[in-house]
Parts: structure tokens; C-alpha cells; sequence
């Protein structure tokens, strides 16, 4: 129910009680009021009626005649009780009265000079007030219907209740506009504060009322101006918290004395993998024992340093740290390049040294087999040249490296221009044609009319067509190598094939790695680094393209480099 309505129900219920006890108050003490006026009144005329009751008067005559001039009911009792005179009663009706020795009114008299009772009359048929008085003859009796009196009463009553009724509508009148000058606003103040409470900061209350409920309008304004400047700061402070945790390689999450995940950042659920919307229970997280045992740590306000765990194919360091407020802080942090790249590193430097040990021991021991004066011309000959051939390739390799190391460290930037592919691809086939046809193989290109051109460093592409070539060329026994060019998703596509045994396809994901060979032995009897893919990859990477390969065991094997198109 609403406060209006309240008002003026209670309104009602107050007027309605108020005029009820006025009536019932009212009538009561008016008629006590009348009947006591009727007794004194009554009094007065019996006092007149004794008067004229003289002996040798006719008592029924007097009675007939006091009261027909004073309009009350005048009984002449005598002294043994018997009415010798009534002014409604004649003679035949009196001799059936009773009598009336013992009348309560009659007895007082007899005892107190004057005797007053009201009570229901039989011979009357109603409720009369008599009033007795002792007399020498006997007793004077006047009485009075209380009809009469009722009718005052009740006429009275009836003019309190109208007027009452009359109160009761102006009362309702007034507490309604009361009730309405009071439930607007109020219903104004709670419409605003629910909508504050809702999330909705920009309602403020409209109204500029004087007293109280001015006043409260005022703090509701005040109040919501500060939440919503403290909501704001709340916020932005969110916000950045939110930015910073987001930029962060290192995933984070957060725990709260109850178990409950509250906060994670994306990079912790990419390591975890865990998508489940905030808040949710840690059961959610991986079933990791060093991650459960961090966060129980954290949990119990012990922190765990950084541990190293696998998980989803990556290495994690997980470490965990305690809050003030209960629950803790889990760090995540991926390893995986890191340990990757210090195996690279250690597989470099081993590969290094491999791929060098082989031709310096071969430059020392034919060296030190020169220092022998008895060596004959022809043997020292072949000696000098193995040390030349193995000096060369010491060479080579140390030249691949700096290359690959100028293209990684960025110290080399591709001068890009135009260049047409045919012309490079000429000079790179006169280049290799005699390595070519020593082994009996053939070099054919085909460039297609929209691919002859590309975008690129022409040093660098005339490297890239160059290894592509060579490589071809030095692991082909027979048939021969096909360079060919096909314009595709906006670039173009430089493919160079050749017949020899093909890579088997676990090997062909590494073939663009450093010293990765699929025979090492046939490798290095061919004179190959190693590093020739790898520089192709790098070199297409700093232009924005792409390298691939496709091979057939024993068909060939297909290596395309991606450029973008002039």
C-alpha cells in the first residue's frame, strides 16, 4: 500500500472513530442530562399536586386535572399502596392496577421523603421515570415516558453524525492533498534511489521542497554526485589495472580466500586454457599438481617460488604469492621460446663446431703430412688442393653465417626495387650450368607473362634464386632442375623443382632450419653448409614473403619462395 493511501486510510479509520465515540458519548451524557432536568421538573410538579391534594378532595378529579394542565401523568397513591387517582386510568381500569406499596419510587419516598425510579411500566408499555413524594394522605407520583427523551437524543445524535460526516469529508480532503503533497516527492526520491541503486547515476531528484524532505532530496543529490565521482575513479583504476595486466607476456590470476578465480588475464587463460567466464571455481583450472600446490600456498599466506612445469606442449614457470585480504596471486609464464631457443643456440654452437671440426682437421693433418720432405710432387699436389678445398668451404660457412647474422641482428635492410625475374634467373642458370653438366642434369625455366616481375632487394634475390639452384643442382643425380613463376594472392611465386630422392615428410618442416640436413653424410660430401635454406627463409621474411616446400620420396623435391609482385 502505498504512503498516500496509508495517510488516508488512517485518516478515515481516526475521523470515523473520533465522530462513533462523540455520538455514543454525546447521546449518553444528554440523555443523563435530560432525565436528571425531568427529575428536578418532576419534582417540582408533585411538589405543586401535593399542594392541592387536600382532605375531602377528590383525588381522582385532581389527578385528571393536574394532568391534563401539566401534560405529565399525575398517580395519587394512598398510604397502603392502592392508586385512589391516575391521570390515564379511569375508575374501572385503576381497580386492575397493582398496587404499589412496594414500587421502588414509592418505597424511597417512604423512606427518603422523595423516591426517583426509571424503569419499563407494564400498565404504560414503555419506559417511564418516576418521581415519588411522601404525602400525609399517601404518595404523589409523577411520571414521564422516556420516548420523548430518546427523541432528543436521538435527534442530537443525528445532528453530531452529519456534522461528523461533514468533518470526515473535509479530513479526507485535507490528508489527501497532505498525502499527496508528501507521497510525490517521496515516491520522486524513491524512483531516483532505486535507479542510483540500479547502476543508473545520472538520475537526480528534481523537486526543491522547503523542510525535511528538501533536505533529503539534497543528500540523495549529493550522494549520488560522490558515487558517481568514486565509480569513475573506481573504474578508470580498473581499467588501467586491466590494460596493464592484458600487456603482460606473463599470464596472471588471482584467487580469493573462498577458491574463487576473480580475476585472470588473457594470457593466462591462453596458457591454461581455461575460457570459463569470472568468477569460477579454481577446480576449473588445469588438474597440474604445481599449480594446485601454488595456489594452495597462496591460499594458506606462504608464497612458492617460480617452478618449472609442462603443460599443453609448452614449459611454464608457475609461481604463487599471498594477499593481505586472503587467497593469492598465481603467476604463469611461458618458457617454451626461451627453452627453444637456448637448445637452437646449443645445437648452433654444437653444429658450428661440427660442421668446422671436419675441414680444419682435414687442413691439419694434410699440413703437418706436408712437412714431410719425401712426399712425392703428386701426392703433395692433391694434399695442397684437399687443403684449399676444405679452407674454401671453412670460408663459405663463416660467409652463410655472417650473412644469416646481418639478417637477424637487422643490420641489413633490403633496398627494394623492381626486378625482373627472367633476367636474374639467366645469369644465375649461366652461373650453374657447368656444376650442371658435370652431372648430366638440365636447368629450364618457365616465368609465366603475369608473374615476371617483383618487388625486392635485386642482391637478395639474386641470393635467393641462387640457393635455390645450387641446392637443386647438388642433391640431383640425374634428370634435371625447373624454375617456374605463377602469380598468386597478390604476389608471386618462385618454385624451383628437381628429380633427385625427395625428403620424407618428417624431415620437410626443418629443411629452412641452420645446419639441418636430412643425410649429413651425403651433405657434406657435396659441399653443402647447411645454412643455404635458412638464409632463403630469412631473406624472403624481410621482404613480407614466404617460403614452402612439397616433396615426393623418390619423385623430387619442390621448394617456392613468395615475393610480392611490382
Amino acid at each position: 500500500m502505498t504512503l498516500a493511501r496509508r495517510l488516508l486510510a488512517g485518516s478515515l479509520v481516526v475521523v470515523t472513530a473520533m465522530v462513533a465515540a462523540v455520538v455514543l458519548i454525546a447521546g449518553g451524557r444528554l440523555r443523563n442530562r435530560l432525565v436528571e432536568e425531568k427529575r428536578d421538573e418532576l419534582a417540582r410538579v408533585g411538589r405543586v399536586v401535593s399542594a392541592e391534594w387536600q382532605a375531602g378532595t377528590d383525588p381522582e378529579a385532581l389527578a385528571q386535572r393536574a394532568g391534563d394542565a401539566l401534560g405529565y401523568r399525575v398517580t395519587l397513591i394512598d398510604s397502603t399502596g392502592v392508586v385512589v387517582g391516575d391521570a390515564e386510568f379511569g375508575p374501572e381500569a385503576r381497580r386492575r392496577l397493582e398496587n404499589h406499596y412496594s414500587r421502588p419510587e414509592v418505597v424511597g419516598a417512604r423512606e427518603h421523603g422523595v423516591g426517583v425510579s426509571l424503569r419499563h411500566s407494564a400498565s404504560a408499555g414503555d419506559d417511564e421515570l418516576y418521581v415519588a413524594q411522601k404525602h400525609p394522605l399517601g404518595y404523589v407520583r409523577v411520571s414521564l415516558t422516556t420516548g420523548s427523551l430518546d427523541e432528543i437524543v436521538r435527534g442530537a445524535q443525528r445532528d453530531v453524525l452529519a456534522s461528523g460526516l461533514l468533518a470526515l469529508v473535509g479530513a479526507l480532503a485535507l490528508a489527501f492533498l497532505f498525502a499527496r503533497s508528501i507521497s510525490q516527492p517521496v515516491v520522486e526520491l524513491r524512483d531516483v534511489a532505486r535507479a542510483i541503486a540500479a547502476g543508473d547515476l545520472a538520475r537526480r531528484p528534481a523537486l526543491s521542497a522547503p523542510g525535511e524532505v528538501g533536505d533529503l532530496a539534497t543528500a540523495l543529490h549529493r550522494m549520488a554526485e560522490q558515487l558517481a565521482t568514486r565509480l569513475d575513479a573506481l573504474e578508470a583504476d580498473d581499467q588501467l589495472m586491466t590494460a596493464v595486466l592484458e600487456s603482460l607476456e606473463e599470464g596472471v590470476l588471482a584467487v580469493d580466500e573462498r577458491g574463487m578465480v576473480i580475476r585472470i588475464n588473457q594470457r593466462a587463460r591462453t596458457l591454461l586454457g581455461v575460457q570459463a567466464p569470472l568468477p569460477f571455481v579454481r577446480e576449473l583450472l588445469p588438474r597440474e599438481h604445481t599449480l594446485r600446490e601454488a595456489i594452495e600456498q597462496a591460499s594458506v599466506g606462504t608464497s612458492m617460488p617460480p617452478s618449472e612445469i609442462a603443460m599443453h606442449d609448452r614449459t611454464i614457470a608457475v609461481a604463487s604469492r599471498p594477499l593481505r585480504t586472503g587467497g593469492g596471486v598465481v603467476t604463469v609464464l611461458d618458457l617454451t621460446v626461451l627453452r627453444r631457443l637456448e637448445t637452437i643456440r646449443r645445437d648452433f654452437v654444437a653444429n658450428v663446431s661440427h660442421e668446422l671440426k671436419t675441414p680444419l682437421t682435414a687442413v691439419s693433418g694434410y699440413a703437418e703430412t706436408l712437412l714431410d720432405d719425401g712426399i712425392p710432387s703428386e701426392q703433395r699436389q692433391r694434399f695442397v688442393e684437399t687443403i684449399r678445398d676444405n679452407a674454401t668451404r671453412m670460408q663459405r660457412i663463416v660467409d652463410d653465417l655472417l650473412d644469416l647474422s646481418r639478417i637477424e641482428s637487422g643490420g641489413w635492410r633490403p633496398n627494394v626495387s623492381t626486378v625482373e625475374v627472367s633476367g636474374i634467373v639467366t645469369d644465375v642458370f649461366t652461373a650453374l650450368q657447368s656444376a650442371a653438366s658435370a652431372k648430366g642434369l638440365t636447368l629450364a625455366a618457365t616465368v609465366t607473362p603475369d608473374a615476371t616481375r617483383v618487388r625486392v632487394d635485386p642482391t637478395a634475390f639474386r641470393q635467393i634464386v641462387t640457393n635455390l639452384v645450387e641446392n637443386a643442382v647438388r642433391y640431383t643425380r640425374e634428370g634435371g632442375v625447373t624454375l617456374r613463376t605463377r602469380a598468386a594472392d597478390g604476389g608471386v611465386w618462385v618454385e624451383v623443382s628437381d628429380t633427385g630422392i625427395g625428403i620424407s615428410a618428417e624431415h620437410l618442416p626443418r629443411i629452412f632450419e641452420r645446419f639441418y640436413r636430412v643425410d649429413a653424410g651425403r651433405s657434406r660430401a657435396e659441399g653443402g653448409t647447411g645454412l643455404g635454406l635458412a638464409i632463403v627463409r630469412h631473406l624472403a621474411e624481410a621482404h613480407g614473403g614466404r617460403v614452402e616446400a612439397t616433396s615426393v620420396v623418390g619423385r623430387g623435391t619442390t621448394v617456392g619462395v613468395w615475393l610480392p609482385a611490382a
